[in-house]
């Protein structure tokens, strides 16, 4: 066994595909196959089942995955720390953003980090809010952006950035033209959600809570799994919505949609710098996060 083999390994897990796992690794698929049988042998069972369509791991496969996870993370943190140790920032990281952060603010700061650190290797894995903190609890991931704050108290999280959602609606609406609205007149519109899950979602019903209301108050007309949908059934008239202008930008400077405050609903939430308690940053991880905190808060 050795390094080589478990991330092959861990690439036809997160593939469940030899093939695609060799296209990731550059091998072809008898080759990894031929890998994975020599980790089989050295551990004397069945990491991978091969069914019809996809390769699944077995619970011993699910086992030495999280292990593998763990060797690589480590590999890649003594590279980097060797690294950073004669003067450079190096490496690969893959951070996390639920949808906002993920779609609309991280993109310009990894263009800014990578500037700075031209030698990292950054990739971005975008999710609903509790898919990324999933992620950081079992070790997939090293940091993430999120729009909620969470529970566990095996995370810590710091504010990035602070944000006000409102309501959005089309802008030849009958209320386009209004200063704010109240609650109770949003309660008789088509209402539409993000799904459970969901950081806006979680925002809207804190607060509502806050106010002595429920979401279940809403005419909800349906649930949609991202803001990308939420925002093209806004546009489709299908119902309006509260979410991020941050989300919105473009389509509120070209006057497709307005937003509009809701009087008496405090909508201000956070985005969290989120990471394992338990867990040490590697050196590039550590880099970013830094320059996150540098850059938001100097922008405050």
């Amino acid at each position: 066994m050795d390094l080589w083999q478990l991330n092959i390994f861990s690439k036809v897990v997160e593939q469940r595909s030899f093939s695609k796992a060799g296209e990731i690794v550059h091998l072809s698929q008898p080759t990894v196959s031929s890998h994975i049988k020599d980790l089989e042998n050295h551990f004397g069972c069945r990491l991978i089942d091969r069914l019809v369509k996809e390769a699944v791991p077995t619970r011993e496969g699910q086992l030495l995955y999280q292990y593998a996870l763990r060797l690589i993370s480590l590999r890649d943190e003594a590279e980097t720390a060797l690294n950073q140790f004669k003067g450079r920032v190096k490496g690969n990281l893959v951070v996390g953003g639920s949808t906002i952060p993920g779609g609309y603010i991280l993109p310009g700061a990894i263009a800014g980090f990578l500037k700075r650190y031209p030698e990292v290797f950054l990739s971005l894995k975008v999710g609903d809010t509790g898919k990324i903190t999933g992620d950081i609890l079992s070790g997939e991931l090293e940091l993430g952006i999120v729009g909620a704050r969470s529970a566990d108290n095996k995370l810590i999280q710091e504010v990035l950035v602070e944000d006000e959602m409102q309501l959005i609606v089309p802008a030849d609406h009958r209320w386009a033209r209004k200063k704010s609205l109240t609650l109770e007149m949003l309660m008789q519109e088509q209402f539409i959600i993000r799904e459970s899950g969901s950081g806006t979602l979680k925002s809207i019903q804190d607060n509502l809570t806050r106010s002595g209301h429920h979401i279940e108050d809403f005419n909800i007309v349906t649930e949609l799994g991202s803001t990308e949908a939420v925002v093209q059934g806004v546009k489709n008239k299908i119902g309006l919505s509260i979410i991020s202008p941050i989300a919105v930008s473009e389509e509120l400077k070209a006057g497709i949609l307005k937003a509009i405050p809701i009087s008496g609903l405090d909508l201000k939430r956070h985005f969290y710098l989120t990471r394992h308690k338990h867990r040490s940053l590697s050196p590039t991880a550590q880099a970013f996060a830094q320059f996150l905190l540098d850059e938001f808060r100097t922008a405050a």
